[in-house]
């Protein structure tokens, strides 16, 4: 199991978005998602990096992605983003059965839930207005092959991860993976930060997460 030691750092103290991500990448916590977990049927991998820091309120997240052959269909919160090109984080507070997942579309699009099970979940209608996201994208080509070098910056409020107003995110341990998908995408690919041991492809598994050690 990996383990990733998140800063606490006050990204808040800069105006504008491209400060929020350039501070971010600079002292945040710096993570690969390279873990090609189904290499016979899905072989596709590409260079994703997730950056991530807190300060105590709330966590924040900074994915970047290179070269990927994009789609975008979801264009409302809730929709099935995993088909699209899509950036995702999993989490469970430590001693907690449900766990909570934050999957993101290029275009900032969200579903979030809270989840007992895969097939059971509760979807987090009153914490989506709550979490930022913005992206970035740059399109180019590849000799003739159009790809996009796209990023992804999130901020999540302790509550929508399941904390109270008067916790603080600082000295918690969230057991956590990261994850890179598309389903539908022109390369359908499911990278991961911390490795998954199952025949077929599922994000759903607390049980292969890693751990986020939050100064």
């Amino acid at each position: 199991m990996k383990t990733l030691r998140l800063p606490k750092q006050y990204i808040l103290q800069f105006e504008s978005v491209f400060d929020k991500i350039g501070a971010l990448c600079e002292v945040g916590a710096e993570a690969s998602i390279d873990r090609v977990n189904w290499k016979k049927d899905f072989p596709k991998i590409l260079p994703v990096k997730v950056w991530a820091a807190h300060d105590g309120e709330k966590l924040y997240l900074y994915y970047s992605v290179t070269g990927e052959a994009v789609r975008v269909v979801s264009t409302e919160d809730f929709g099935p983003v995993w088909e699209d090109s899509c950036v995702e984080f999993f989490m469970q507070r430590e001693g907690e059965y449900c766990y909570r997942n934050f999957e993101c579309n290029m275009l900032g699009v969200l579903l979030s839930c809270r989840h007992e099970t895969r097939g059971k979940g509760e979807k987090q209608i009153l914490d989506m207005p709550s979490v930022f996201r913005y992206s970035t994208v740059c399109h180019r080509y590849e000799g003739d092959r159009q790809v996009c070098d796209w990023g992804m910056y999130l901020e999540i409020p302790k509550k929508a991860m399941g904390f109270g107003v008067r916790e603080s995110l600082s000295g918690q341990r969230i057991r956590a993976n990261f994850y890179k998908c598309g389903d539908k995408t022109p390369e359908p690919h499911f990278l991961s930060w911390n490795p998954i041991d199952l025949p077929e492809p599922d994000f759903h598994v607390p049980q292969f997460f890693g751990l986020l050690e939050l100064e």
